[in-house]
């Protein structure tokens, strides 16, 4: 018998580009990429998703991330292929986490419970099927934060309601691209069972 998935209506993923680490652990701000737009709006379609949301305080990134935007939105693509339009309809470019956070306390008139990813092992991590049973059991939105560069800074972490235990194969190698973690997560907590 196949479990049914859970509702994700009311959860989005962020996507931050700042602050995040480098591999010298200094505080940076990276590049918006292409296939992050993409591949993560589609997750995000596949799954339910309320909004995806890619966070960049640089101008000249938020307006790239634009332009891709609207090239599936309104442009030559939208007529082109109308299922990336519909995954690409997810997409909000912000300047910061606040900005997120402010967006989905103004759609649900609550503010959202903070889940934060990241490659490394924590203490008090939960696994993914029990934030699959907060989603199950509670209506409070969340919003689920992933990482660039080389992870999240300890600000967000500490400011996070739950932290989500790192993805692990079957080898000590654990460099996962974040389109690909976000696909994983996404199914591990909404996919069918």
């Amino acid at each position: 018998m196949t479990e049914a998935a859970v509702p994700a209506s009311r959860v989005a993923i962020a996507l931050l580009h700042h602050p995040v680490y480098d591999k010298n652990r200094q505080v940076v701000t990276t590049a918006v990429t292409n296939l992050d737009i993409h591949d993560i709006a589609r997750a995000a379609k596949t799954f339910g998703m309320f909004r995806y949301y890619v966070v960049t305080p640089v101008a000249e990134q938020q307006a790239l991330a634009e332009r891709i935007r609207a090239h599936w939105i309104e442009g030559w693509g939208a007529a082109y292929n109308p299922r990336r339009r519909e995954a690409l309809a997810l997409l909000r470019v912000v300047d910061g986490l606040e900005a997120a956070i402010a967006d989905m306390t103004g759609s649900f008139a609550v503010a959202p419970r903070i889940v934060v990813t990241g490659a490394r092992g924590r203490s008090g991590c939960i696994d993914a099927a029990r934030l699959r049973e907060h989603l199950e059991e509670e209506t409070r939105p969340t919003l689920l934060l992933f990482g660039t560069g080389w992870g999240l800074t300890e600000e967000v972490f500490d400011g996070a309601d739950l932290i989500l235990e790192p993805i692990r194969g079957s080898d000590t190698y654990n460099h996962l691209s974040v389109r690909a973690a976000v696909a994983i997560y996404l199914d591990r907590l909404f996919g069918s069972r």
